[in-house]
């Protein structure tokens, strides 16, 4: 009967592992498609940033030729 006891709680601390395991792998994989999320902001706000910079650099410019003129 010990015997049996035993193998059960075996099986039962298997399961509870390998569950907690693919949590764990669950939540390494959403940190990393988040930190991957949070460098293609990054990347899209410098680029927005430059464009922005740009347009206002081609206003003032322009500003300026009408000035001239």
């Amino acid at each position: 009967m010990t015997f049996f006891v035993i193998i059960g709680a075996i099986a039962i601390t298997s399961i509870i592992t390998d569950h907690l395991q693919k949590q764990a792998k669950n939540k390494r994989k959403a940190i990393k498609e988040e930190l991957e999320l949070e460098k293609l902001k990054h990347e899209n706000f410098l680029l927005e940033t430059d464009k922005l910079r740009l347009e206002l650099e081609q206003r003032h410019q322009i500003s300026e030729q009408k000035k001239l003129n």
